[in-house]
């Protein structure tokens, strides 16, 4: 039997409406991503926050340290308000991070991912070298979004064949 965690990358203020890099159709990916917290905490699945925060000569000009902009946004917080918060400064989630050895901990052979941005670090997670020690990775298509709809659906094609493509309700039904 399988042991999977649902790592929810990056859902943070800036991307919303009145952050420093809104995203396309965000709204949807937030509601599909709180349902799948949801679903994942109804059946005992562990919940992983993932947090982008740049420092002083950062890439982008956004998830500045110690901005609001760089916050857990509010409702996926109060739908995991105990699930650990891993920080990171790249777009792969397990570069150089604790993400890895808190999976290892709770003995995790599978990875749920969503979050924000599809074709970049949902990708780079997804695809990440030490992401493919688990036995599945799985990215939750309606949980993901980013720059419009046909870089989403580009990303999604790109990863295809690489990882298992699902809804939430497929994955956590």
């Amino acid at each position: 039997m399988t042991k999977p965690a649902l790592i929810v990358i990056d859902v943070q203020n800036d991307y919303f409406a009145n952050g420093a890099f809104p995203l396309w159709n965000v709204d949807a990916a937030l509601a599909a991503t709180v349902k799948a917290i949801h679903a994942a905490r109804a059946k005992g699945i562990p919940v992983i926050h993932v947090q982008h925060v740049m420092h002083a000569g950062g890439a982008a000009p956004f998830f500045n340290a110690g901005t609001p902009g760089a916050d857990i946004h509010p409702q996926v917080l109060a739908a995991a308000p105990d699930a650990p918060v891993v920080i990171k400064q790249f777009a792969d989630s397990f570069e150089k991070t604790e993400l890895a050895d808190q999976l290892a901990a709770q003995g995790i052979d599978e990875l749920l991912l969503c979050g924000m941005m599809t074709q970049h670090c949902v990708t780079y997670t997804a695809l990440s070298q030490q992401a493919q020690g688990y036995g599945k990775v799985t990215v939750l298509s309606d949980a993901t979004t980013t720059l419009s709809e046909v870089v989403h659906g580009l990303a999604l094609s790109g990863l295809k064949t690489k990882v298992t493509l699902a809804t939430v309700d497929q994955a956590l039904a």
